[in-house]
């Protein structure tokens, strides 16, 4: 049997198992940084397919390591498993955790034949927008060893090389003076006003802004009482650009619309977050190629989306481990339209049968891509001469 039918086999006999293991992790979202379960779950999964499993990595509690075989080539299949707030798992991290562990166990199968090392990094909290898991573990040593890295996201359509943007997400506080809003308003200092004049200044910046650019939000905090002048205001913000040195651009005109809301009321005004952005994603030309030919064997199809190929798909903290790595972040089809990412009806698709074909064929793409490289003496020798 050659080494992709060997791979296959293992993964048909824990197909089972991970379809159960996707729909429980769907069953029961957890935000990021809070995936007590998930990576509980993983981690059983992994250390009873015989990996050496490390939990709570890099001062993370729901961050892991999970490694098989002893390659020269070592690549990270990486795992996500937290929710959004409100509408759980819209965006398919269930599928991805999943598929995740199937393509490990798979390639574990035949890794020592094919000369390959292969490890499931359990990265919390990609939602968060900033300092997100993968940015923490790159920056305390997850990643060191490692040649290059991969996942397989959920979308609509299957995608080869999606255009993710650099992203940061940041808070504002605004602090004015409670007063009577009728009897004394005029001793008040109003901080929601502030984030209204933020709001406007945010709308008309945009006309001057790149087509590619994005920026939005939400008030988190509006005041307590609509007869009480409003003291403390607060909103949650992400901007993205196509790359991080044309966010390094947006950032200080979206930052001075907040100003101008505190200039203008009185209300001062504090901006948190935002130091730990997450990049664009650079596709490895190499490892997209062997993805593409691996799913298109599984019957998967790249349809020619036109114009939609240049369109922003959204931001990802892999963006910054494809800077560090040579890395690939295709997207998988669940066929969900015309429901979308980030959607409640997403996330009722995200445990379908089309759902659960999906997770099996990016398991099966994504460990026959790991042996590809592992047998391609270039691409082999080209991946460890650059690390």
């Amino acid at each position: 049997m050659d080494a992709k039918s060997a791979a296959r086999e293992s993964f048909e006999s824990a197909r089972d198992g991970l379809i159960e293991l996707s729909h429980r992790i769907h069953a029961h979202p957890e935000l990021g940084f809070e995936e007590e379960q998930a990576s509980s779950w993983l981690c059983e999964s992994l250390a009873g397919a015989g990996f050496a499993v490390e939990k709570g990595i890099c001062d993370l509690p729901t961050a892991f390591r999970a490694r098989a075989g002893s390659g020269p080539l070592h690549i990270a299949i990486c795992a996500e498993y937290d929710c959004l707030p409100g509408i759980g798992h819209a965006c398919g991290h269930n599928i991805i955790a999943a598929s995740a562990v199937g393509a490990a166990l798979a390639a574990a199968k035949v890794a020592d034949e094919v000369g390959l090392t292969v490890s499931v990094i359990g990265t919390p909290a990609e939602e968060v927008g900033n300092a997100g898991g993968k940015i923490l573990l790159l920056e305390r040593g997850a990643f060191e060893g490692i040649h290059a890295a991969m996942m397989v996201h959920p979308a609509p359509l299957d995608i080869l090389r999606p255009k993710i943007i650099a992203a940061s997400m940041f808070e504002v506080h605004c602090t004015g003076k409670e007063s009577h809003a009728s009897a004394f308003p005029e001793l008040g200092v109003n901080a929601a006003d502030a984030l209204t004049i933020a709001q406007t200044a945010l709308g008309l910046l945009r006309q001057h802004i790149r087509s590619t650019d994005r920026i939005h939000g939400i008030v988190t905090n509006g005041g307590a009482a609509p007869n009480v002048v409003p003291a403390h205001t607060s909103a949650r913000y992400i901007i993205r650009s196509e790359t991080l040195d044309q966010l390094v651009e947006l950032r200080p005109r979206v930052y001075r619309c907040f100003e101008a809301g505190g200039l203008a009321t009185g209300a001062k005004i504090a901006i948190t977050g935002g130091d730990k952005p997450y990049a664009e994603m650079r596709h490895d030309e190499a490892m997209a190629a062997l993805y593409r030919r691996n799913s298109e064997a599984l019957g998967r199809l790249f349809p020619d989306l036109g114009e939609w190929e240049k369109r922003p798909t959204g931001s990802t903290d892999m963006g910054n481990v494809s800077l560090a790595m040579p890395s690939i972040h295709p997207m998988i089809g669940i066929n969900s339209l015309p429901s979308v990412n980030h959607q409640p009806e997403f996330a009722a698709h995200c445990v379908t049968p089309g759902a659960d074909k999906a997770l099996g064929d990016a398991a099966l793409a994504m460990a026959w891509t790991c042996i590809d490289m592992a047998k391609n003496h270039e691409i082999r020798e080209g991946l460890m001469a650059r690390r």
